[in-house]
């Protein structure tokens, strides 16, 4: 037995048991402290690192869907390439932001530091190309031309490149088969903004940091079917980047095809006749200015005339589109851009306007018949024609005396029309209109379509401009302060004109009307209006929407989505008077203005309608127009610059037909050699796996080309419009 006293027991447990008191409330208040600093003092903080341990994407491209003309042929497809990249994320965080491993980088690659260094900064309003336009957080390609060799030192030297990637990527590839550029057409791409990314979010097509977007052509048209859906794997990280764990994997979808209703091999040809046009026609010797026609700018049109398809659509001059892929350099893009340029990113085929001339003519024969005037019936076509105090000539100044509607038409008799619009001005009221005045003219123009954009499925259309009251009145409550400044009375031309225009420019004039009823003036269309009229008349009436896209065809193959024909109305006239104007134009074609163009034309087997025109352009040369249909086809051409239509866009539309029906010089047939004698109603056979066995196509090589001197001469002789 212990000799420790009972109450000195008792004391020592009650010692220890304060002493495990303290020791436990110790304890206590150090974990609440301990949880006052990581919820209250540094909450923030560890809530901020624990923002970290979160989802990371990691994007896998969609491979964006081809373009394809209508047998399947790709104009746009894409190829693999080596691809370097930059982190601009990861240089920004070193000492010099990167520059010394971008400059290393260039070394590798041969190419310039400064010139690896702007492909790598951030565009703004300031910065010249090239710069980068997309987002600052997704890779900016350095090159998309680096060798395997390349590739490897950067892979190998991975601690001499930080930030740098160096990897194979499905790049977009323009083919230009058999050597048909079609650029405009197809238009190009560049990255997603971030502004654009923010648009997008809330639609059933968002954009993802490393999209690229169509910008122009049917790149841009079709940009949501070609896109596809990028496949995105979202890992759980910590906030030491460690993955923790998969959460989600969507495959990435491949974007559709677009087929097209382009073919291939006539675009080759309207591309090389266009540009043959345009070379002859800067020999031929232009006598009103004492020089030769510079034929700066042309385009081209091919229709379908049942369905308002475009086979082909050039535009002069072009550019090629892999000047973009990868980014463009600031060479190419002071090409495509600067003053000297001539603008090669615009298609004139459809954003090019121009007084039409002559073809015009087709709008004005219905206009009077439609006002009352017999197509049959004889009007006076003297040299010239006086419309208060001045004088409108005939082209030529030749005079035909009484003829027809459909003779006028034959042999392009200006005054004719003159007389006739004089008559209904002056019905109308003159300088002082009715309230209800009929404008046939003027009406009649709206009615074939023109003034408004046709609906074609290529962004940024023009609608050209049909100068009647309201256009007048408006243009002139823009104009009148400054020309009511600038003009005087008995000064200058310029001044002269602008005295009178301040006084009474709102007024229609005898000589606006007159002037208008043949296509000049103020009146300007575009090469894809005038193919859609004239394929209008050759169908019997139906104006159609024209349309390059045929179909689009799924990464897979398995669905296809046929784009039909729409029409967006009816030529104004009879089936009569269309039948006499369709009459008319094939006088043109054998015996009228264009009759020498048409030399040899099996016109019982294939009938050729043709209009020419000759637009006149204040301060310019002629613009050249050459509007023309067959049963199947409408073909229009026009060359700024270029001098009269027959003569100088004669040549080229004749040798589009040729090929297309596969004829010679003197109107044989062969139709193993015709590209395309029928338009091509059946899309290209759809394989199992999504693919499309394309045939081969060969360039463009005709059987016969007249010597540069016979071109000369040609174009010499071709006087009438």
């Amino acid at each position: 037995m212990s000799n420790i006293p009972e109450t000195g027991r008792t004391q020592r447990v009650q010692i220890r048991l304060v002493v495990i008191q303290v020791l436990v409330f110790s304890l206590l208040l150090t974990l609440g402290g301990r949880l006052w600093y990581l919820q209250i003092r540094n909450g923030q903080e560890y809530s901020d690192e624990a923002k970290n341990n979160h989802v990371q994407q990691v994007v896998q491209p969609a491979v964006r869907g081809s373009i394809l003309d209508a047998r399947g042929v790709p104009l746009a497809d894409n190829e693999t390439r080596l691809v370097v990249s930059a982190s601009r994320t990861e240089l920004m965080k070193m000492e010099d932001d990167g520059k010394s491993v971008l400059t290393r980088l260039a070394g590798v690659l041969d190419m310039k530091p400064k010139e690896v260094l702007d492909k790598v900064r951030l565009c703004d309003s300031k910065t010249p190309q090239p710069c980068w336009n997309g987002s600052p957080y997704q890779p900016i390609p350095v090159t998309d031309e680096a060798t395997t060799q390349q590739a490897l030192q950067i892979r190998e030297r991975a601690e001499d490149f930080p930030g740098i990637t160096a990897e194979p990527t499905a790049v977009r590839r323009y083919a230009a088969p058999g050597k048909a550029n079609t650029a405009q057409v197809l238009g190009y791409l560049s990255p997603v903004t971030d502004e654009e990314i923010t648009k997008a979010q809330d639609t059933d097509s968002p954009y993802l940091r490393s999209d690229q977007v169509g910008r122009s052509g049917l790149e841009r048209t079709y940009d949501k079917e070609l896109r596809g859906k990028a496949g995105v794997t979202r890992y759980e990280v910590d906030n030491l980047g460690r993955v923790i764990g998969e959460a989600k994997n969507d495959k990435a979808e491949p974007g559709s095809s677009v087929v097209t209703s382009i073919d291939a091999r006539v675009q080759a040809v309207a591309e090389y006749e266009l540009n043959e046009a345009m070379k002859t026609a800067r020999q031929a010797f232009d006598k009103n200015t004492g020089e030769n026609y510079k034929a700066d700018s042309g385009a081209v049109v091919v229709m379908e005339a049942k369905t308002g398809r475009v086979v082909a659509m050039a535009s002069l001059p072009n550019y090629d589109p892999n000047s973009w892929v990868g980014g463009i350099s600031a060479k190419d893009y002071a090409k495509l851009t600067g003053k000297k340029s001539n603008f090669p990113l615009l298609n004139r085929a459809i954003q090019g306007q121009a007084a039409p001339g002559s073809i015009f003519k087709v709008i004005s024969s219905t206009a009077a018949v439609n006002a009352g005037y017999p197509f049959d019936g004889h009007y006076p076509c003297p040299s010239s024609y006086n419309v208060g105090g001045q004088t409108f000539k005939n082209f030529e100044s030749q005079g035909y005396g009484d003829i027809t509607i459909g003779r006028a038409l034959e042999v392009s008799c200006d005054t004719v029309y003159y007389g006739i619009a004089h008559k209904e001005w002056l019905k109308d009221g003159g300088m002082n209109p009715k309230k209800n005045a009929k404008d046939w003219f003027y009406r009649t123009a709206h009615q074939f379509g023109l003034g408004k954009e046709t609906g074609i499925d290529l962004p940024n259309e023009v609608s050209g401009r049909v100068p009647d009251r309201k256009w007048k009145q408006d243009f002139y409550d823009a104009n009148k302060d400054a020309w009511c400044k600038q003009g005087k009375k008995g000064g200058t031309y310029v001044e002269q004109i602008a005295y009178e225009n301040c006084l009474e420019g709102d007024k229609m004039r005898a000589g606006d009307s007159v002037n208008y009823s043949i296509g000049q003036g103020d009146t300007l269309v575009t090469p894809i209006q005038m193919a859609t009229i004239y394929a209008a008349i050759s169908n019997g009436g139906t104006l159609y929407d024209p349309t390059v896209g045929k179909a689009i065809v799924s990464g897979d193959g398995r669905s296809v989505e046929e784009i039909k024909p729409k029409s967006h109305g009816k030529l104004p006239f009879t089936r009569k008077t269309r039948n006499e104007i369709d009459e008319a134009l094939a006088g043109v074609a054998t015996r009228g203005s264009a009759a020498w163009r048409f030399g040899g034309w099996p016109q019982d087997k294939i009938p050729m309608h043709a209009k020419t025109g000759t637009a006149e352009v204040y301060g310019k040369q002629t613009t050249s127009w050459f509007a023309t249909y067959t049963k199947d086809y409408s073909i229009v051409m026009t060359i700024s610059q270029g001098g009269t239509g027959s003569g100088a866009s004669g040549p080229a539309v004749r040798n589009i037909y040729d090929a297309l029906y596969g004829l010679d010089d003197s109107g044989k047939q062969d139709l193993k050699k015709a590209l395309l004698p029928t338009p091509q109603k059946s899309l290209p056979k759809i394989q199992p796996d999504g693919s499309i066995d394309a045939p081969e196509i060969k360039p463009y090589n005709p059987a016969s080309q007249k010597t540069p001197e016979e071109q000369t001469l040609a174009a010499v002789l071709g006087r009438r419009d």
